[in-house]
Protein backbone atom coordinates (compact mmCIF):
# COMPACT_ATOMS: atom_id res chain seq x y z
CA UNK A 1 0.00 0.00 0.00
CA UNK A 2 1.59 3.42 -0.91
CA UNK A 3 1.76 6.18 2.13
CA UNK A 4 0.79 9.12 1.72
CA UNK A 5 2.78 12.10 2.98
CA UNK A 6 0.94 15.46 3.76
CA UNK A 7 3.08 18.35 2.65
CA UNK A 8 2.82 21.28 4.53
CA UNK A 9 4.35 24.77 2.98
CA UNK A 10 3.48 28.13 2.30
CA UNK A 11 5.60 27.64 -0.72
CA UNK A 12 3.65 26.78 -3.41
CA UNK A 13 7.15 26.20 -5.28
CA UNK A 14 9.14 24.11 -2.96
CA UNK A 15 5.48 22.25 -1.98
CA UNK A 16 5.46 21.14 -6.07
CA UNK A 17 9.09 20.03 -6.10
CA UNK A 18 8.65 17.95 -2.55
CA UNK A 19 5.74 16.38 -4.48
CA UNK A 20 7.21 15.62 -7.18
CA UNK A 21 10.40 13.74 -5.12
CA UNK A 22 7.58 11.78 -3.57
CA UNK A 23 5.74 10.39 -5.90
CA UNK A 24 9.22 9.54 -7.64
CA UNK A 25 10.11 7.64 -4.64
CA UNK A 26 6.81 5.80 -5.10
CA UNK A 27 4.56 7.89 -2.15
CA UNK A 28 1.44 9.69 -2.91
CA UNK A 29 1.24 13.39 -1.56
CA UNK A 30 -1.46 15.44 0.27
CA UNK A 31 -0.64 19.50 0.15
CA UNK A 32 -1.55 22.13 1.96
CA UNK A 33 -0.36 25.99 2.59
CA UNK A 34 -0.89 26.41 6.38
CA UNK A 35 -2.17 25.38 9.52
CA UNK A 36 -5.45 26.22 8.75
CA UNK A 37 -5.46 24.22 5.34
CA UNK A 38 -3.84 20.89 7.12
CA UNK A 39 -6.43 20.74 9.44
CA UNK A 40 -9.18 20.62 6.68
CA UNK A 41 -6.98 18.00 5.28
CA UNK A 42 -6.78 15.99 8.23
CA UNK A 43 -10.60 15.67 8.91
CA UNK A 44 -10.65 13.33 5.77
CA UNK A 45 -6.99 11.39 5.48
CA UNK A 46 -4.89 10.48 8.12
CA UNK A 47 -1.31 10.73 6.22
CA UNK A 48 1.42 8.27 7.36
CA UNK A 49 3.67 10.75 7.31
CA UNK A 50 3.96 15.08 7.61
CA UNK A 51 6.83 17.21 6.41
CA UNK A 52 5.89 20.25 7.85
CA UNK A 53 7.39 23.40 7.28
CA UNK A 54 8.71 25.62 10.67
CA UNK A 55 7.78 29.21 9.56
CA UNK A 56 3.70 29.52 8.45
CA UNK A 57 1.35 32.46 8.42
CA UNK A 58 -0.39 32.53 11.27
CA UNK A 59 0.09 29.81 13.32
CA UNK A 60 3.56 28.49 13.10
CA UNK A 61 4.64 24.53 12.17
CA UNK A 62 5.72 24.49 15.46
CA UNK A 63 2.10 25.10 17.24
CA UNK A 64 0.65 22.71 14.88
CA UNK A 65 3.21 19.85 16.02
CA UNK A 66 2.05 20.53 19.63
CA UNK A 67 -1.20 20.47 18.84
CA UNK A 68 -1.05 17.16 16.42
CA UNK A 69 0.89 15.48 19.37
CA UNK A 70 -2.13 16.18 22.29
CA UNK A 71 -4.62 14.53 19.77
CA UNK A 72 -4.92 10.68 20.09
CA UNK A 73 -6.14 10.56 16.96
CA UNK A 74 -3.06 12.39 15.03
CA UNK A 75 -0.36 11.87 17.99
CA UNK A 76 1.25 8.75 16.42
CA UNK A 77 1.89 10.14 12.96
CA UNK A 78 5.17 11.45 12.52
CA UNK A 79 6.28 14.59 11.62
CA UNK A 80 9.63 16.01 9.82
CA UNK A 81 10.19 19.51 10.24
CA UNK A 82 11.53 21.55 7.66
CA UNK A 83 13.41 24.88 9.51
CA UNK A 84 15.78 27.57 8.15
CA UNK A 85 16.32 27.51 12.27
CA UNK A 86 20.12 25.53 12.42
CA UNK A 87 20.82 26.23 16.01
CA UNK A 88 20.77 23.78 19.07
CA UNK A 89 18.22 25.58 21.26
CA UNK A 90 15.52 25.51 17.77
CA UNK A 91 16.03 21.88 17.49
CA UNK A 92 15.58 21.44 20.90
CA UNK A 93 11.78 23.41 21.01
CA UNK A 94 11.23 21.64 18.08
CA UNK A 95 11.40 17.89 19.81
CA UNK A 96 10.20 19.24 22.77
CA UNK A 97 7.13 19.99 20.30
CA UNK A 98 6.73 16.06 19.28
CA UNK A 99 8.77 16.85 15.86
CA UNK A 100 10.69 13.36 14.76
CA UNK A 101 13.21 14.56 12.32
CA UNK A 102 14.80 17.82 10.77
CA UNK A 103 15.35 19.17 8.00
CA UNK A 104 17.41 22.23 7.65
CA UNK A 105 17.18 24.58 4.57
CA UNK A 106 18.18 24.86 2.05
CA UNK A 107 18.35 20.92 2.04
CA UNK A 108 18.08 18.26 -1.55
CA UNK A 109 15.41 16.23 -1.84
CA UNK A 110 18.22 13.13 -1.58
CA UNK A 111 18.44 14.03 1.67
CA UNK A 112 14.68 14.80 2.21
CA UNK A 113 13.93 11.18 1.00
CA UNK A 114 16.66 9.63 3.05
CA UNK A 115 15.15 10.86 6.01
CA UNK A 116 11.54 10.35 4.89
CA UNK A 117 12.55 6.46 4.21
CA UNK A 118 14.21 6.58 7.99
CA UNK A 119 11.18 7.75 9.79
CA UNK A 120 8.74 5.41 7.69
CA UNK A 121 11.14 1.99 8.58
CA UNK A 122 11.18 3.06 12.12
CA UNK A 123 6.99 3.65 12.22
CA UNK A 124 6.25 0.21 10.38
CA UNK A 125 8.13 -1.99 12.53
CA UNK A 126 6.05 -5.00 13.47
CA UNK A 127 4.07 -3.93 16.65
CA UNK A 128 4.81 -7.85 17.88
CA UNK A 129 8.29 -7.55 18.17
CA UNK A 130 8.70 -8.79 22.12
CA UNK A 131 12.17 -9.33 21.94
CA UNK A 132 15.00 -6.76 21.48
CA UNK A 133 18.88 -8.10 21.33
CA UNK A 134 21.83 -5.49 21.24
CA UNK A 135 24.93 -6.94 20.81
CA UNK A 136 24.81 -9.08 24.52
CA UNK A 137 22.02 -7.03 25.68
CA UNK A 138 18.60 -8.58 25.48
CA UNK A 139 15.42 -7.39 26.53
CA UNK A 140 11.85 -9.70 26.48
CA UNK A 141 9.11 -7.34 26.98
CA UNK A 142 6.89 -10.78 27.44
CA UNK A 143 8.86 -11.65 30.54
CA UNK A 144 10.16 -8.60 31.68
CA UNK A 145 13.55 -10.09 31.52
CA UNK A 146 16.68 -7.97 30.90
CA UNK A 147 19.75 -9.97 29.95
CA UNK A 148 23.74 -8.76 29.22
CA UNK A 149 26.02 -11.27 28.64
CA UNK A 150 23.80 -14.19 29.74
CA UNK A 151 23.32 -11.92 33.12
CA UNK A 152 19.79 -10.87 34.77
CA UNK A 153 19.87 -7.64 35.45
CA UNK A 154 17.32 -6.67 38.33
CA UNK A 155 15.41 -3.34 36.97
CA UNK A 156 12.67 -1.32 38.77
CA UNK A 157 9.28 -1.28 37.01
CA UNK A 158 10.49 2.57 35.71
CA UNK A 159 13.90 1.68 34.81
CA UNK A 160 12.55 -1.16 32.65
CA UNK A 161 9.68 0.91 31.27
CA UNK A 162 12.80 3.61 30.01
CA UNK A 163 14.62 0.62 28.67
CA UNK A 164 11.69 -0.61 26.89
CA UNK A 165 11.01 2.58 25.48
CA UNK A 166 14.67 3.31 24.63
CA UNK A 167 14.74 -0.29 22.57
CA UNK A 168 11.52 0.24 20.79
CA UNK A 169 12.71 3.64 19.41
CA UNK A 170 16.39 3.38 18.69
CA UNK A 171 18.68 6.10 16.52
CA UNK A 172 16.15 8.69 17.27
CA UNK A 173 17.10 10.96 19.61
CA UNK A 174 14.69 12.43 22.71
CA UNK A 175 14.49 15.29 25.30
CA UNK A 176 14.32 14.90 28.56
CA UNK A 177 10.83 16.18 28.61
CA UNK A 178 10.15 13.58 25.89
CA UNK A 179 11.26 10.85 27.90
CA UNK A 180 9.33 12.19 30.70
CA UNK A 181 6.18 12.27 28.50
CA UNK A 182 6.51 8.72 26.96
CA UNK A 183 7.73 6.94 29.93
CA UNK A 184 6.54 8.49 33.43
CA UNK A 185 3.37 10.09 31.22
CA UNK A 186 2.59 13.40 30.27
CA UNK A 187 0.59 14.37 33.32
CA UNK A 188 2.99 13.41 35.86
CA UNK A 189 4.58 16.92 37.18
CA UNK A 190 8.13 15.98 37.92
CA UNK A 191 11.56 17.78 37.56
CA UNK A 192 13.20 16.82 34.18
CA UNK A 193 16.56 15.37 35.98
CA UNK A 194 14.79 12.55 37.29
CA UNK A 195 15.35 11.56 33.63
CA UNK A 196 19.03 12.12 34.44
CA UNK A 197 19.24 9.89 37.25
CA UNK A 198 17.00 7.22 35.81
CA UNK A 199 19.77 7.28 32.84
CA UNK A 200 22.81 6.83 35.36
CA UNK A 201 20.95 3.74 37.10
CA UNK A 202 20.80 1.88 34.27
CA UNK A 203 24.58 2.64 32.91
CA UNK A 204 25.93 1.36 36.51
CA UNK A 205 23.75 -1.78 35.67
CA UNK A 206 25.04 -2.01 32.52
CA UNK A 207 28.50 -0.96 33.09
CA UNK A 208 30.21 -4.40 34.16
CA UNK A 209 28.50 -6.14 30.74
CA UNK A 210 29.83 -2.98 28.37
CA UNK A 211 26.06 -2.55 27.50
CA UNK A 212 26.21 1.50 29.00
CA UNK A 213 27.62 2.57 25.65
CA UNK A 214 24.18 1.95 24.09
CA UNK A 215 22.28 5.02 25.96
CA UNK A 216 23.80 7.87 24.77
CA UNK A 217 24.22 11.62 25.31
CA UNK A 218 23.40 14.23 22.92
CA UNK A 219 25.23 17.20 24.41
CA UNK A 220 22.30 19.97 24.55
CA UNK A 221 19.65 18.08 23.48
CA UNK A 222 19.01 14.41 25.37
CA UNK A 223 19.45 10.72 24.61
CA UNK A 224 19.39 8.60 22.20
CA UNK A 225 19.80 4.43 21.89
CA UNK A 226 22.30 3.29 19.62
CA UNK A 227 24.21 0.36 18.90
CA UNK A 228 26.51 2.43 16.74
CA UNK A 229 30.03 3.16 19.23
CA UNK A 230 31.54 6.26 17.60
Amino acid sequence: MTATVLIVEDEPAIRQMLGFALVAEGYSFLEAGDVEAAFQVLKSCTPDLILLDWMLPGLSGLDLARRLKRDPETAAIPIIMLTAKGAEADKVRGLDSGADDFVTKPFSTRELLARVRAVMRRVQQPENNELFEVGPLSVDLRSNRVTCQGHGIDLSPTEFRLLKFFVSNPERVYTRSQLLDSVWGADTYIEERTVDVHIRRLRKLFEPYHCDVYIQTVRGVGYRFSSRID
